[in-house]
C-alpha cells in the first residue's frame, strides 16, 4: 500500500480508471471522489472506481495523504486554492492535465507548508469520457510523465511515481515547460488537426455535398478523438497557448510544402515526403 487514502477530484475516465487501478492493485487503501454530480459518483461507487464520495470539497479532502486533481486544467487552481486550507500536514496534491508549464509552479505556490505538489500526466486516454468509459487496465503499459521542479521532494516524486508504476505505468520525468512543448507536437496538434478537419466538413460549400455520408474507416480512425471532451481540450488549447501555436505554425509550413508540391506538375518531392512520413508512423510506439 502506497497511500492510505487517495481522493480523486473529478471521477471522470482518468480518475475513474485510476481509481479502479488502484484498488486492484491494492497501491491505496480507500479511494474517495469528489464531483458536483451526486448520480455520476454514485455510479462510480457501483463500479468500484471509488469506495465512497463527497459533495464538499473540504470533506473530501480532509483525511487524503493523495489528492489527484483530474478536472480540465482550467478548473485547477480554483480547487487549490479551495481546498489548500483542509490538508492535512504531508498531503501530496498531483494532477492528471496535459498541461505543465507555468501551471506547475503557480499551484505549487497555493499549496501550504509541508503540503506538496508533483506535475503529473499519464498519456492515456479514449475518445469517449465519463466514469462509464474508465477501466482498469487504461495505464497499463502508457507513459506517464512527472513533471518536478526545484522545489520537489525526491521521496515524493519516488512515492508518486510507485503509485503510477503500480498501475502498469512507465515513468519518466520531464521539465514543466520542454513537457509542453513535446505534447503540443505528439497530442495537442493532432486533436487541432482532427477538430479543424471536422470543421472544414461543416463549410457551407463542403456540407451541401453531405461528404460525411460517404466516409469510411479512414475519415472515422483519423478524426476519433475529435470525441474527446470539448471542454477539456478548450482549456488544453489556450493553457498551452504558445507550443500550440508553435506547434501549428510548423504544421502551417508543411501544409504549404505539400500543397506547393502538389501544385507543381508530377509532384516531384511528393513521394519522397510521403515515404519519410511511413517511415516516422512506423516508428512510433503501438501504446
Amino acid at each position: 500500500m502506497i497511500f492510505k487514502q487517495m481522493t480523486i477530484i473529478g471521477v471522470g475516465l482518468i480518475g475513474g480508471s485510476l481509481g479502479l487501478a488502484a484498488k486492484k492493485k491494492k497501491a491505496v487503501k480507500t479511494v474517495v471522489g469528489y464531483g458536483r454530480r451526486r448520480g455520476a459518483l454514485h455510479k462510480a461507487v457501483s463500479l468500484n472506481a471509488i469506495d465512497r464520495y463527497f459533495l464538499t470539497l473540504p470533506k473530501a479532502v480532509a483525511d487524503a495523504d493523495l489528492v489527484v486533481l483530474a478536472t480540465p486544467v482550467g478548473t485547477f487552481k480554483k480547487l487549490c486554492q479551495a481546498l489548500a486550507p483542509h490538508l492535512k500536514e504531508g498531503t501530496v496534491v498531483t494532477d492528471v492535465g496535459s498541461v505543465k508549464g507555468q501551471l506547475v509552479g503557480e499551484l505549487e505556490a497555493l499549496m501550504p507548508e509541508k503540503v506538496n505538489f508533483v506535475g503529473g500526466h499519464p498519456i492515456a486516454g479514449r475518445e469517449k469520457s465519463g466514469v462509464l468509459a474508465a477501466t482498469g487496465t487504461l495505464f497499463q503499459g502508457c507513459q506517464t510523465i512527472l513533471t518536478p521542479t526545484a522545489q520537489s521532494k525526491q521521496d515524493v516524486l519516488r512515492q508518486v511515481a510507485a503509485l503510477w508504476e503500480a498501475v502498469g505505468a512507465k515513468v519518466s520525468e520531464i521539465d514543466p515547460f520542454d513537457h509542453d512543448r513535446i505534447l503540443g507536437m505528439v497530442s495537442h496538434l493532432p486533436h487541432f488537426v482532427a477538430y479543424a478537419l471536422m470543421e472544414t466538413l461543416s463549410h457551407p460549400q463542403v456540407a451541401k455535398l453531405d461528404p460525411v455520408r460517404y466516409s469510411a474507416g479512414g475519415l472515422r480512425d483519423f478524426t476519433r478523438i475529435a470525441e474527446s471532451s470539448p471542454e477539456m481540450w478548450r482549456d488544453i488549447f489556450l493553457y498551452n497557448k504558445t507550443s500550440m501555436l508553435e506547434a501549428i505554425d510548423f504544421y502551417q509550413e508543411t501544409i504549404e510544402k505539400i500543397k506547393k508540391e502538389i501544385s507543381a506538375e508530377n509532384g516531384p518531392g511528393l513521394l519522397e515526403l510521403f515515404e519519410r512520413a511511413k517511415v516516422i508512423r512506423e516508428k512510433a510506439p503501438s501504446k
